[in-house]
């Protein structure tokens, strides 16, 4: 196989006539471009140029050769030079992966804001609750909730905080409001599919800061955050979501704290990326903006408080 940066300091030599000429502009010595002409010429099996102590000249088959590899050389460095230039400004298409609630707390207005003022970039949003492979899907960035299960991507945290327990005031009017963790497993709590059995488990934190896991059942179940969120407003039961997704709704009285003291442990949400090395512009100022804007929200739920 061709080594394609000898047929490139053959290109430059043949351009300038001239060894010296050459390695100066490509940086390297004069020896190491005659040396690796030389590969070049033994690989083809054949002279590309004639030399003499003042003289350089193509052979004829030198002259093919540099017609053949000359305008596709000067294409790969035109190439290169573009790329560089356009580093220099966010370009391109980004894929994001987030969950599928994900524009429930990240505004379309920062999304509007952030294509105006780069307009060379495009967003591709891939909207699923089910965890991206970063590198079979193509993703750029990823937005995740919970632990990170993959330590080999590089994980930026935006917020530690979760949530706390809310249920609607229709569901509490009914059946009560838990006065302890241990009455949980008695009412009805909306939660993803379940471990293992009919039972799902909610590690809760006080706020002494210790940590316990609770098994909680209920009979709405969905993989869907949204999903979950609808049917606590509903009064299906007891959730345990992320305040990113409920402060509109708690705000509004649709639901309400149940165990105020004790909030979601081991959550938060973290932006992940697959390497520290070479991002694109266009991504590392897509992340940088999405950490100011998340970052300055008030997300945490707080301590305390009376029971609903």
């Amino acid at each position: 196989m061709l080594d394609l940066n000898e047929v490139a300091m053959f290109v430059h030599v043949a351009r300038l006539g001239s060894f010296a000429e050459a390695a100066r502009q490509l940086r390297v010595p004069s020896a190491t471009v005659s040396r690796r002409i030389r590969q070049l010429e033994a690989h083809l099996g054949t002279r590309l140029l004639q030399r003499s102590t003042r003289k350089l000249a193509l052979t004829s088959a030198g002259e093919s050769f540099q017609e053949r590899c000359g305008p596709a050389v000067e294409a790969l460095i035109r190439a290169g030079r573009l790329q560089v230039a356009g580093g220099q400004e966010p370009s391109g298409l980004v894929r994001v992966a987030a969950p599928a609630s994900f524009f429930e707390f990240f505004e379309m207005d920062w999304v509007a804001d952030f294509l105006a003022a780069h307009p060379r970039v495009r967003l591709d949003f891939v909207l699923d609750d089910v965890v991206a492979d970063l590198i079979a899907d193509r993703i750029d960035v990823a937005f995740r909730g919970g632990p990170l299960r993959d330590s080999s991507y590089v994980a930026r945290r935006i917020f530690a905080s979760y949530g706390g327990l809310l249920a609607s005031p229709a569901y509490l009017a009914e059946r009560g409001a838990p006065a302890s963790l241990q009455e949980l497993v008695e009412h009805d709590c909306v939660t993803q599919p379940p471990d293992t059995g009919n039972l799902s488990t909610w590690r809760l934190q006080g706020p002494d800061g210790v940590e316990q896991d609770v098994r909680v059942r209920g009979r709405f179940i969905s993989n869907v955050q949204s999903a979950l969120l609808k049917a606590a407003c509903a009064g299906l039961g007891i959730a345990a979501l992320p305040s990113i997704l409920t402060a509109s709704d708690v705000a509004a009285g649709r639901l309400v704290p149940v165990l105020p003291q004790y909030m979601r442990a081991g959550r938060g949400l973290s932006v992940i990326y697959a390497s520290r090395q070479h991002v694109p512009h266009a991504v590392s100022t897509f992340v940088e903006m999405a950490m100011e804007k998340l970052g300055k929200q008030d997300w945490a739920p707080s301590f305390g408080g009376a029971a609903a």
